[in-house]
Order: C-alpha cells, then sequence, then structure tokens
C-alpha cells in the first residue's frame, strides 16, 4: 500500500493505493467500457457508475468537492494505471534478470 496524492484545481487530495481501490477502480473502467460498447445499457449502469465513483471518491482525503470530482476520478485512473505498470515492468525484469546459460560458453571436454 502507498499513499498518493492529487492534486486538482489547488486542492490536494491524498488516497492510499489498497487493493480495494484498484479492484474498484478496475470495476470503473470496466463499468465505462460497457456503457460506452452498448451505450443502450448506460441507463442500468449509470447507477453503478455513480456508485464506484462515490465510493472511490469517500476513500480520498479531505472529501472530493463536486467540482473536483472528475478531474479526480481520471487522475485516480492514471494512477491506478500506471500502478499496474509498474507492477507489470517489475514482475517481467524478474523474470528477465536471471542469467542464461550461454551454449557456446559452455565447451566440453573431449
Amino acid at each position: 500500500m502507498s499513499s498518493k496524492e492529487i492534486s486538482i484545481s489547488g486542492t490536494d487530495y491524498t488516497i492510499t493505493l489498497t487493493d480495494q481501490l484498484i479492484n474498484q477502480v478496475n470495476n470503473l473502467k470496466s463499468l465505462y467500457s460497457a456503457a460506452y460498447e452498448d451505450p443502450e445499457s448506460f441507463e442500468q449502469v449509470s447507477s453503478e457508475i455513480s456508485n464506484a465513483i462515490n465510493e472511490i471518491a469517500a476513500q480520498a482525503e479531505p472529501p472530493v468537492s463536486d467540482d473536483d470530482l472528475d478531474g479526480f476520478i481520471q487522475e485516480i485512473i492514471r494512477v491506478v494505471d500506471k500502478k499496474a505498470e509498474e507492477i507489470k515492468e517489475e514482475l517481467e525484469g524478474k523474470t528477465d534478470s536471471k542469467p542464461k546459460k550461454d551454449p557456446k560458453s559452455t565447451k566440453s571436454k573431449k
């Protein structure tokens, strides 16, 4: 878990990147995709989107103002995406960092 400071319209908000928050942001992104791919389902999905936004924003200190809500949500999505990319790169780096044996460098004695 790490805390992240997000500045929107001159207000600094602090939020802790927990697994729960990351899951909520990923759920929100899925809901956005569903609404975008099927505009007819937007009415059904819009209340879920609103609930997800409110749950995410409720975790910030100080409470996110209505005027800053859209910018805050956009920024927290970027933060979570960046964190996911860092984790992916770290995991790929760990698997790539193992020294590989060069078959040409190992000579057998005859």
